[in-house]
């Protein structure tokens, strides 16, 4: 064990084990991860049938979601078994959500993952997806999603306890899963079992293997009716039970299925377009530009990264958080408008290289999200010479955000509104009504503004919102003129591997620019700024800057360059009832984006959250006005 207690942030310890016969067994706790027999039967005896989720998963209505809690991730054989249960017999045509929540202090690693689920062929095509989605070993919350939507995992890597209390959710059902409560009393403490019941209402159900009186009476006095069952091969006893519908009142569950209007088809709304359609929510999306992805997020190229900070605070960990997410949203578009070439993220600075020295010495995350190299290492990976060292994201890459706007646009469920420019916007009895610059009047049920700086113009609430464009200006050098790097590079500027006959170098940031047009003098800082990046990069021919092509976009960002995605609050802190913003993305759109979008996707749909309490409260639309921070 010792030699993990050194570690560093985000990383958490993995899981030690020893095999026996093909099974994983936990050296920390001394007890297997399940049954040596059989499994997968003893899964099945243990949490499916006790909480009657055939019968349930069948009669769960249209655009409903059922949530299942477990107090211990493991091998991952209990989310498996469900999300197989759950495509049996869930209507497939009803857009309900099955999400599964669960905690694990001590995960596994890819590799043990994969060798435990071997065990079970039947499984196998859901465990190839479960293995091919794993998240690095950070600590935190990560959301995995499957089946085109209907299936969510969101996973907490840490305290139990600490998990509980930052995850807002609702359970069904509970799987109490930990090891041993013998060998794993924090677990079971009387604490958790509080949490427990806090994130459980009447008609919430729960099993466990352990029959352990402490657990017993810890359940009871929490408010769970609790009963014995007989055990699964050579355990006599488990416990399962509910909360009795007659405990409290008991509201129905509200089902969240009304359209959304969008206001932006930039990579925002069309993002979030996208999430809520495949949640089988209708949507409106509308653009005052003729074709989404006209504006800042209209770029030829873009690159997916993020600049980390030293210390591994709450905007450390949305960024990491947010990253590690993108690149698992982005994989089925590989090919399309994704193309996860790597990335480096190099000094070229010395200010930058101590930066990075501080950085890997105050933090560790796994190799498979960053790995520091050197020159020479930068050098064989990116095909060309490379004078200084650098962070490697093997998953990251770039995207064709454009392009990717238009796909992501294009849903069965996204009715797309092109050339109508919202000017104003007035609450109604119930919705809203919107007036555009031509005339038009739509109403809308529910309202999602993402329309970039634009946003503060338009919000119908009083005060004054911190929103800002920056112009920034990408230049594209032709592919003849330049050797260009295999991956990407980042430095003071950006350089992609080539994509539609150039790469794209850029790109500017002019804080007091209005000047929406390309001008050589941008050209020309993006030259000089990769040739001081990249001393040795071989450039011929190079045209004369006021013959070059590229592009001018601004940026919003907010007064703290943090993005906003929450319900849109009075400058007071009222609620403005449906209404919602997503906006402040700054030049990391490609990044938020995804998260973000799953966010607001979870509070419009009232699904869990896929974000801790405490990082959400980074997002907050409130700290916009004056005088109201972080």
């Amino acid at each position: 064990m010792a030699r993990f207690e050194a570690l560093k942030p985000p990383a958490t310890e993995p899981a030690e084990l020893i095999w026996q016969d093909g099974i994983p067994e936990s050296t920390r706790f001394g007890d297997v991860y399940f049954n040596r027999g059989d499994g997968l039967s003893e899964t099945r005896h243990v949490f499916i049938e006790p909480n009657n989720l055939s019968e349930r998963f069948r009669e769960l209505p249209s655009h409903g979601h059922f949530v299942i809690g477990e107090t211990g991730f493991g091998s991952g054989l209990s989310f498996l078994t469900s999300w197989a249960e759950w495509k049996v017999v869930a209507d497939t045509h009803n857009h309900s959500v099955l999400h599964f929540v669960s905690f694990e202090r001590y995960p596994l690693t890819r590799d043990e993952l994969e060798r435990a689920l071997l065990r079970w062929p039947e499984l196998a095509p859901l465990a190839e997806e479960l293995i091919s989605q794993y998240p690095p070993l950070m600590k935190g919350v990560h959301r995995l999603v499957f089946e085109g939507g209907r299936v969510r995992l969101t996973l907490f890597f840490g305290e139990l306890q600490n998990g509980l209390n930052q995850l807002p959710f609702t359970a069904d059902a509970w799987f109490l899963d930990g090891f041993d409560p013998q060998y794993n009393p924090d677990m079971w403490s009387d604490e958790v079992i509080r949490l427990i019941r806090s994130h459980s209402v009447p008609g919430t159900t729960f099993s466990t293997f352990t029959a352990v009186g402490r657990v017993r009476r810890a359940l009871e006095a929490a408010g769970f009716e609790v009963e014995k069952r007989p055990g699964f091969g050579r355990k006599r006893e488990m416990l399962a039970g509910t909360i009795s519908i007659e405990a409290e009142l008991s509201p129905a569950e509200t089902i969240h299925s009304d359209p959304v209007a969008i206001i932006g088809a930039g990579i925002a709304g069309t993002l979030l377009a996208r999430n809520l359609a495949e949640r089988g929510i209708p949507v409106l999306l509308i653009d005052k530009a003729a074709n989404p992805g006209s504006a800042a997020s209209g770029n030829a190229q873009g690159a997916l990264y993020a600049k980390l900070g030293i210390e591994y605070n709450a905007q450390a960990e949305l960024a990491a958080t947010a990253l590690s997410f993108s690149q698992r949203y982005y994989r089925p578009w590989k090919g399309v408008f994704w193309h996860p070439t790597g990335l480096l993220q190099l000094a070229t600075t010395e200010k930058e290289a101590e930066r990075q020295r501080k950085f890997c010495e105050q933090n560790q995350y796994p190799t498979e999200f960053l790995t520091p190299v050197s020159a020479a290492q930068a050098a064989d990976l990116a095909g060309i010479d490379i004078p200084m060292n650098g962070l490697w994201f093997p998953k990251s890459g770039w995207l064709e955000p454009a392009k990717a706007c238009e796909r992501l646009s294009g849903h069965p469920l996204i009715t797309t509104l092109f050339n109508v420019e919202v000017q104003n916007i007035e609450r109604l009895e119930t919705g809203w009504s919107l007036q555009s610059a031509d005339g038009q009047s739509l109403r809308v049920s529910r309202l999602v503004i993402a329309c970039g700086h634009q946003t503060a113009e338009i919000a119908p609430v009083t005060g004054k919102l911190r929103l800002k464009p920056i112009r920034g200006q990408v230049t594209y050098l032709p592919e003849a003129t330049v050797n260009p790097p295999a991956t990407v590079i980042c430095g003071s500027k950006y350089l992609n591997p080539v994509g539609q006959g150039h790469a794209t170098i850029g790109a500017t940031f002019d804080i007091r620019n209005d000047n929406p047009n390309v001008t050589a003098e941008g050209h020309q800082q993006n030259l000089d700024e990769l040739l001081r990046m990249l001393p040795d990069l071989p450039v011929t021919q190079v045209p004369a800057v006021e013959t070059l092509q590229g592009r001018v976009a601004f940026r919003c960002t907010t007064h703290d360059y943090q993005p906003v995605a929450g319900e849109l609050l009075t400058e007071s802190g009222d609620k403005v009832e449906d209404a919602y913003l997503f906006t402040g993305l700054g030049s990391k759109g490609l990044v938020w984006g995804p998260l973000l979008a799953e966010y607001l996707a979870d509070k419009l749909t009232g699904q869990p959250a896929c974000l801790p309490t405490h990082l959400t409260r980074r997002i907050d639309t409130l700290r916009l006005y004056p005088k109201r921070e972080l």
